[in-house]
């Protein structure tokens, strides 16, 4: 359960515009690629999100 609040914590940083640096010193990782390795999936997905919301206010 904890990892699970750990990675809903990390989705709601990036979600909210957090940048990879912020969410490295709110994990407390000494090395960002620990970070990265970990969570780049998570704001590939909100890069995705915001694509898709990007395409959908340019077709209506």
């Amino acid at each position: 359960m904890t990892h699970g609040l750990r990675h809903t914590h990390c989705s709601l940083l990036f979600e909210a515009g957090a940048k990879i640096k912020e969410v490295q010193d709110c994990l407390g990782h000494n090395d960002i690629q620990t970070t990265m390795n970990i969570y780049t999936h998570v704001s590939a997905k909100a890069k995705e999100n915001a694509i898709q919301k990007f395409e959908k206010n340019l077709n209506n």
